[in-house]
């Protein structure tokens, strides 16, 4: 066990493991700068799906796993129309309208409404969480 479990050995939430300097570089999306080491690399896009724990590979729908026809970005359609403020369902959909309907003046689009976002701090966080809650396999309505 260390400090982020509790004593069952759990991983403890984003609340009780974020300090209050932590939530500041979360509110000001600070903490997504190293990913531009990713794009460097080719690893990542600046625009895509946000990438998600591989633990959540085995919970996707068939459709779900179609986000994964493009590379990963550090923004993204659902990240400009929500980000952790709405739901894993609303955040699926949305990555899948993306994928279908992908063109460089809609990542030019996303980059500009993404640096608006942050510098107003919009869709931090989901409700009741200081950013969002797991993914537990909601299918695709």
């Amino acid at each position: 066990m260390n400090e982020l479990q509790n004593l069952d050995g759990e991983l403890l939430s984003d609340a009780d493991r974020l300090s209050s300097f932590g939530k500041r570089i979360r509110n000001s999306s600070l903490d997504e700068i190293p990913q531009l080491i990713n794009v460097l690399k080719g690893d990542m896009s600046l625009v895509g799906p946000r990438p998600l724990l591989e633990e959540y590979l085995e919970l996707y729908t068939e459709d779900q796993l179609k986000r994964h026809l493009v590379r990963p970005g550090i923004t993204g359609w659902a990240q400009i129309n929500g980000r952790n403020a709405i739901s894993w369902e609303k955040k699926f959909e949305l990555d899948l309208w993306y994928i279908e309907h992908l063109t460089f003046l809609l990542d030019i689009k996303i980059l500009f409404v993404t640096l608006y976002n942050v510098a107003k701090g919009k869709g931090v966080s989901q409700k009741g969480h200081v950013t969002i809650g797991r993914f537990k396999g909601e299918t695709l309505a």
